[in-house]
């Protein structure tokens, strides 16, 4: 049993926008060890999905959608300075509730970046500006906009969010076992060199899902752990990838952007139609859905490095995600259907039999050729730990909770990326929900075992390559 301690104490109200599973799944974990005054949380919600939880704890819960054309009024009604805004909707337009927030003082978190409704596949807007590139470049302009009047945590749960830790753990404890004596970096510039003396020439957020529900997936049902719709969304989105130095082949279906940092790159699919080559522990290989996530550009960001305008060391960075099997075949469908919705969405929770989701990094190129640091979090330990959870919302929730911790100890940090915050202090907050916290090395390799069989374009002189890595 975790011990209730009070991490942090919120100075004002805590404000939920959205309380679907990931939201029911946080609430009893923010209860457990934050510092809320009793009448200090609210939810509201676009439906009445996740009333019964809330009302479990006398929470009031509102339902009152947030559309561009209410939203304004309705945060003004129950916002003021000091409070926290916890987004974590969908259909709900982030930079807008970022660009409120640091106006009027109020502390932010969300975990993940979302355009208003129909945002994602509006084909009158460019795709390169329908990316979480082009989000997270117009969330983190809102610094030279507000200062830092207060914070602004973009997209933290737990991928995007803990995978970033994961990364500076995985890379310290690299460095450890190739006797590379490298102090706990204290500035950005410090950890991307030090990413480069170790050799991270990819990282994939390899994460494989096996679990599985009764009754199994229907005809016309989507199904999945977490949100269907934020995963119905996000998949439709074109794929996207912090793109290496040492990447020589530029995908045939990829693009360039013309603005911001230009760490990364996109490919013109939705991420549901592009698979890539990955490995967790548990598991052993798998082929991964390259959906778009903020952590793919943010980490290929943040260990940039740079001589004046020339970029000298970037790795690629990209997430590697098998769903659910129940999940897989829901994307089948929906890619059968021209990416049509299916009529039936189904959050998978109660009726989960067993499994595990077993969520981490994969560090490759360095000495030891690939290091996985992650969590492996089964359901029947998620359902110990805290109630209306599963492994996968679990993760998130954890998440969440470093997050929102951390930004109570920083309350004047602006807008901020996951990379950027004290890796250290969100892992000590969040541990105890994930399970097991482990680091293994593989010598496993995106070229490994494919031989004649498989007689494709390949470059046999660095496996790292992207082009190896992604299955055609």
């Amino acid at each position: 049993m975790i011990a209730e301690t009070k991490h942090a104490r919120l100075p004002g109200k805590l404000v939920f926008v959205g309380f679907g599973s990931v939201g029911q799944g946080t609430l009893p974990l923010l209860l457990r060890h934050l510092d809320i005054r009793k009448d200090g949380v609210l939810i509201i919600n676009a439906d009445e999905r996740g009333a019964a939880e809330a009302a479990q704890y006398g929470i009031p819960y509102r339902v009152e959608p947030l559309t561009q054309a209410n939203w304004r009024t309705v945060l003004a009604r129950v916002l003021e300075p000091g409070d926290f805004l916890l987004n974590v909707s969908v259909d709900v337009g982030s930079v807008d509730l970022i660009d409120y927030c640091l106006e009027h003082a109020i502390t932010y978190l969300d975990t993940c970046i979302e355009p208003w409704l129909g945002g994602y596949t509006d084909q009158s807007v460019a795709p390169a500006h329908r990316t979480n590139y082009a989000l997270r470049e117009r969330a983190l302009a809102l610094n030279a906009k507000h200062g830092k009047r207060s914070t602004a945590i973009v997209t933290h749960g737990a991928n995007p969010g803990l995978v970033s830790h994961f990364v500076k753990q995985a890379l310290l404890n690299i460095a450890r076992d190739c006797a590379l004596n490298i102090a706990v970096p204290a500035t950005r510039e410090q950890w991307a060199l030090a990413a480069q003396r170790i050799g991270m020439k990819v990282v994939h957020v390899a994460e494989r899902d096996t679990q599985v529900a009764i009754p199994q997936k229907r005809p016309d049902e989507f199904v999945n752990t977490w949100s269907v719709d934020g995963f119905v969304g996000e998949g439709a989105q074109p794929s996207e990838l912090g793109w290496g130095s040492h990447e020589r082949h530029f995908p045939s279906d990829g693009a360039e952007y013309d603005f911001g940092r230009r760490c990364a790159i996109y490919l013109n699919r939705p991420g549901v139609s592009v698979r890539v080559r990955s490995w967790t522990p548990l598991n052993g290989p798998f082929h991964g859905f390259l959906i778009t996530h903020s952590e793919s550009i943010s980490i290929a960001d943040y260990y940039t490095v740079k001589d004046g305008g020339r970029v000298r060391f970037r790795p690629t960075a990209h997430y590697a995600y098998h769903p659910c099997d129940g999940a897989v075949l829901s994307i089948h469908e929906f890619c059968g259907r021209n990416y049509q919705p299916q009529s039936h969405y189904r959050v998978l929770m109660d009726d989960i039999r067993g499994g595990i989701d077993e969520l981490g990094v994969l560090l490759m190129g360095h000495e030891r050729g690939g290091y996985w640091f992650g969590s492996q979090l089964s359901v029947e330990e998620a359902r110990k730990l805290a109630p209306f959870n599963n492994a996968t919302t679990l993760q998130v929730a954890a998440g969440v909770l470093g997050a929102i911790v951390w930004a109570c100890e920083n309350p004047k940090a602006g807008v901020v990326d996951p990379d950027a915050m004290d890796f250290e202090r969100v892992l000590e907050v969040a541990r105890p929900y994930l399970g097991k916290l482990v680091g293994v090395y593989t010598d496993w390799n995106p070229l490994q075992a494919r031989g004649a069989l498989f007689p494709e374009d390949v470059d046999t002189t660095d496996p790292w390559q992207f082009k190896n890595f992604r299955v055609v």
